[in-house]
């Protein structure tokens, strides 16, 4: 058990430090840092570590956090930080870059993503847009894609796709929210793959080396980015194919959340 906290605790250690260098970067005090891990101890020992049949009481959490009964009430009282507008712009720009790389009715002759006049006959980004985002007007999304430097305006007026994912170019918001969600993805399959049965462990792989050369590196990162790139374009449509809000005739029971970073995810 001795053994096993300490591990714990140097994993945690190593998790920490890039995240404190961030926080400090963007002047985020220990005290605000500090509510903040408070409030998500309390509220996963609330929702997750109850007594089956039995209501999950403040004195218990106490127990279970560590923290008194007192500071279990303070935290709980916390404004909580909201990012739903942040996350919502996200996930819209997402699903409309995603839906120009696969949906051949917007791509060129080649096969990949046309420029698209915004508004007019035949494929549009106003169109694009209200099948893969909604009822979001077009206008919003093109001046969110223009904001992260995700599109641009060319001379002949059509919007062009710059990148074939959503990775915002500017936009710290929305890197924060990449943050969030990817990190908190990849400890949750971390977490389920140390709890697993013997083959019901998720996909989660690295490959690494530590003697490569200045030279070697830069050649890697271009050459391993475009192959990974390949592969995730392959993912995205295995996905979307099987998605129901994507593609509405695919069939199937409940609703889960799953995907592919190279790790897999799923709640």
């Amino acid at each position: 058990m001795v053994e096993k906290q300490t591990a714990v605790y140097a994993a945690v250690l190593r998790i920490l430090r890039p995240m404190i260098r961030l926080l400090l970067r963007h002047g985020v005090p220990f005290g605000a840092f500090s509510d903040l891990a408070k409030r998500v101890y309390v509220e996963v020992a609330l929702d997750e570590f109850g007594i089956p049949g039995r209501k999950q009481t403040h004195s218990r959490v106490s127990v279970l956090t560590g923290l008194s009964r007192k500071e279990v009430l303070r935290v709980t009282r916390l404004e909580r930080p909201d990012d739903t507008e942040t996350a919502g712009r996200y996930h819209r720009a997402a699903r409309v870059i995603g839906g120009w790389v696969r949906d051949e009715r917007f791509h060129d002759g080649s096969g990949n993503p046309a420029p698209l006049p915004v508004e007019g006959e035949g494929a549009t980004f106003s169109g694009l847009v209200k099948e893969h985002s909604g009822d979001v007007p077009h206008r919003a999304i093109l001046d969110e894609l223009l904001r992260v430097g995700a599109v641009e305006r060319t001379a002949g007026d059509e919007v062009r796709l710059l990148a074939r994912a959503y990775i915002p170019v500017t936009g710290n918001e929305e890197k924060l929210e990449i943050l969030g969600t990817d990190t908190a993805c990849l400890i949750e399959t971390i977490d389920h793959n140390l709890r697993a049965e013997p083959g019901e462990a998720f996909f989660q792989r690295k490959a690494m080396y530590d003697n490569l050369s200045d030279e070697a590196v830069g050649e890697l990162r271009k050459d391993l980015a475009m192959r990974a790139e390949k592969f995730l374009e392959q993912a995205d449509r295995k996905l979307a194919e099987r998605d129901r809000d994507a593609n509405p005739k695919s069939a199937g029971t409940g609703r889960r959340r799953a995907g592919i970073g190279i790790f897999w995810f799923e709640d």
